[in-house]
């Protein structure tokens, strides 16, 4: 048990009850207890291999090498489309954890398993991602933007490629971008 971990525990309000049975089911691994993005990380040789973290509606164990589970249970949720190597078991209630408190710590072994054996999710690259139309025009138009762009590192770039193709109508796409050029030209990041 980490004391400065105790400080996410202590603060909950909702799913309280459910985030302290998944830290007792955690620390029954014998991983280690850090504090990552302000979350409880469970970490093994010094790599991550699950957190715990709470939403509005659920909240959840997250694997960092998910995809590569074999999730015999059908329990390990994709976030989203855009989530590559991630996976989720969500919970909106202690009677779920209790249920599958055998099952957890099962998948979390798996997850060690996972980690030690140096397997590694085949990531999509950036030229994978949809380049929409209106910014490939601009990139054409603008050779300074198109240097700038190819500049960034590749998770800034995937960024602002999911941000414009995720807008339905081609406007917003224009006024995403349009918004966007100044970051993109400044070096920065989406969330920058």
């Amino acid at each position: 048990m980490n004391p400065k971990v105790d400080f996410f525990f202590d603060k909950a309000t909702q799913w309280k009850e459910e985030f302290e049975k998944l830290r007792t089911i955690a620390l029954s691994t014998e991983l280690v207890e850090d504090l990552k993005w302000g979350c409880p990380c469970y970490t093994y040789e010094g790599k991550n291999i699950f957190l715990i973290h709470g939403f509005k509606e659920y909240c959840a164990l997250l694997f960092f090498k998910g995809a590569l589970m074999k999730d015999p249970d059908q329990i390990l949720i994709q976030q989203s489309e855009n989530v590559q190597a991630a996976r989720q078991i969500r919970f909106t209630d202690i009677l779920q954890i209790n249920d599958l408190e055998k099952e957890l710590r099962a998948y979390m072994f798996e997850a060690v398993e996972i980690e030690e054996s140096g397997a590694k999710v085949e990531m999509k690259k950036t030229k994978d991602f949809e380049m929409v139309e209106e910014f490939q025009q601009k990139l054409d138009e603008n050779l300074v933007l198109k240097e700038a762009f190819e500049g960034l590192t590749q998770g800034r770039q995937r960024a602002y490629l999911l941000y414009f193709s995720s807008a339905k109508q081609s406007k917003t796409r224009e006024a995403r971008i349009e918004k966007c050029i100044p970051q993109i030209l400044d070096g920065k990041g989406l969330n920058d």
